[in-house]
């Protein structure tokens, strides 16, 4: 029993909470891999300024988002506005409003989407994840054949289809995306416990009569920190593209609100005559997609334990 308590009350980065000492030491660790990664850093770098753009966009976007000059319809960029003075950056959209304003303020709201719908995955996921791998058996079975019968209905058409019944504001569609994709975190999630629950730490604090709650908070959750922290990172990407994808369709974000998917619907019959109109929502789109694939790339093997200097 003395042997079981002292493995138990130890305190290290895999058993329990680290002590402070420890923690600066994991800190250091963990930022002396993360910036040997030139990719992971530029991403992060590229991310930071996003972040920044989109919460100050009021502030740093060149004039309002839904400023109409219908004399300026189409204007290439560099345009300068006689009237105003104003100069349109990146040009002007089909109804004349600042097309880099509107890329600001869209930041906001594919960002804010890309979040909170990765947000509500892995709620749904580690909760179902978590009560498959820790209990087993018959919940084992229902959930992941449940998982298993989600996971066989394409994305897409699942989307479509709900979206078609419930609407298509901008939270409902945060709501909906998250719900459409907690299925690989519930799966990610399950493995990892699957392993963890056989450790030592786990099997000693069993043996003295800890409760499941805290098994699971104190021992087991501890260590599926870095496996979630990098797949938030992926999946904030990837719902970002599923939100572009569908306000590409219609469906998505309504015009004018603008997120750079519904940019590239409204313009799509421009792009001989005016191709800037559709260039730069969709290079936003890809430098964000690059820049969080660069940075979870950097994580996983950051915060990785079994990852040597």
């Amino acid at each position: 029993m003395a042997t079981a308590e002292k493995t138990n009350s130890n305190p290290n980065p895999i058993q329990g909470p680290a002590s402070s000492t420890e923690e600066q030491t994991w800190l250091r660790i963990f930022w002396r891999r993360f910036r040997k990664n030139k990719l992971a850093m530029a991403g992060g770098t590229m991310l930071l300024l996003l972040f920044t753009m989109a919460i100050f966009a009021p502030v740093v976007a060149p004039q309002d988002r839904d400023e109409l000059d219908l004399g300026y319809r189409l204007k290439a960029p560099m345009t300068v506005n006689e009237t105003t003075g104003q100069t349109y950056i990146l040009g002007t959209d089909s109804y004349g409003r600042d097309l880099l304003s509107r890329l600001i303020h869209g930041s906001r709201i594919s960002l804010t989407i890309g979040f909170i719908s990765t947000g509500v995955a892995l709620t749904m996921g580690l909760l179902v994840g978590s009560a498959a791998g820790y209990y087993g058996g018959w919940i084992d079975n229902i959930l992941m054949r449940l998982v298993d019968v989600l996971l066989s209905i394409p994305t897409l058409p699942l989307l479509l289809t709900i979206l078609a019944f419930v609407g298509n504001s901008i939270w409902l569609i945060m709501f909906v995306i998250g719900i459409t994709s907690w299925m690989g975190v519930a799966r990610l999630v399950r493995g990892e416990i699957l392993s963890i629950k056989q450790r030592d730490f786990v099997e000693a604090a069993r043996a003295m009569g800890a409760p499941d709650a805290r098994i699971m908070f104190r021992h087991i959750a501890p260590n599926l920190f870095h496996v979630l922290i990098v797949n938030a990172t992926l999946r904030v990407a990837t719902a970002m593209l599923t939100e572009a994808t569908l306000s590409y369709l219609g469906i998505g974000v309504q015009p004018p609100t603008p997120s750079w998917g519904n940019m590239l619907y409204e313009h799509q019959n421009y792009l001989r005559v005016a191709p800037w109109t559709d260039i730069y929502p969709g290079l936003a789109i890809f430098v964000s997609m690059l820049a969080f694939y660069f940075l979870g790339d950097g994580l996983r093997d950051a915060l990785d334990p079994r990852l040597k200097e």
